[in-house]
């Protein structure tokens, strides 16, 4: 018959020795036999018992109660192992939902704060494209807007850059419906005024500065196709919009 020193078992049962000297002196798992210098001996009987006790231990039950479980007439031995499957295999489902959760809302929050990407910021663009656009902002723009504009973008959420998108979207189609109008109709200008605050989304955005980048916008043919695409045009009209704004309001508030 195979027998267990305390420390056999310990390691076996993956629990320290002064637990099973716990276990021992409040009843819970006593030794079948001993040395003669008093060491403790376990069979294989004691090493069902104390599977048992670690499977209602993993069910957060008392070892007082344990005890007396185990210690009942009418314990049995294989009827409590399947009722212990049974638990596990709930708790199993329980906790998949929890991991699955977890994995939810970590790639949620990964999402929305990761690093947008050129590929991102230039949707629908080629690389070829982007890369020229980059060029091109370093050659021709003030160095510190772009830079200043680059920190900015590159701090944004994928949501915010959505965001940023859809507003700058739904400006562009608002004014494409009334471009018909006078540059300096109040309507008009009401949508200049988020297209202006638009833009220091990512930089600061001067009067000089505006007015230049509604000339961008006419004399640039991607700029000009842009936003002519919501209207034949538009680029013409915004310009127009933008240059009232930039001398009705931005110089004054730059006295």
């Amino acid at each position: 018959m195979t027998v267990y020193t305390v420390r056999r078992l310990a390691s076996l049962a993956g629990i320290s020795v002064r637990t099973l000297h716990h276990y021992d002196h409040i009843g819970l798992l006593k030794p079948s036999d001993r040395t003669a210098a008093g060491y403790r001996l376990y069979a294989e009987e004691d090493l069902l018992r104390l599977q048992q006790v670690l499977f209602f231990k993993e069910l957060d039950m008392p070892l007082a109660e344990i005890r007396d479980i185990l210690d009942s007439p009418g314990f049995d031995r294989v009827e409590a192992l399947d009722h212990h499957r049974q638990l596990l295999q709930q708790r199993m489902v329980r906790l998949n939902r929890l991991l699955n959760t977890i994995d939810k809302t970590i790639n949620k929050l990964t999402e929305d704060t990761m690093t947008l990407t050129d590929e991102e910021l230039y949707e629908g663009f080629s690389r070829e494209q982007i890369e020229r656009y980059k060029r091109e902002a370093q050659e021709r723009y003030d160095p510190e807007l772009v830079q200043e504009s680059q920190r900015r973008v590159s701090e944004m959420s994928r949501d915010q850059w959505k965001a940023t998108q859809q507003e700058s979207e739904d400006v562009a189609r608002a004014l494409a419906d009334l471009a018909d109008q006078d540059p300096a109709a109040p309507e008009v200008q009401a949508l200049i005024v988020r297209h202006h605050a638009w833009i220091e989304v990512f930089y600061p955005c001067s009067a000089d500065v505006y007015r230049g980048l509604g000339m961008l916008y006419v004399q640039n043919e991607e700029f000009r196709a842009f936003y002519d695409k919501y209207r034949p045009g538009l680029a013409d009209f915004m310009q127009a919009a933008m240059t009232v704004y930039a001398d009705a309001v931005l110089e004054e508030m730059a006295e």
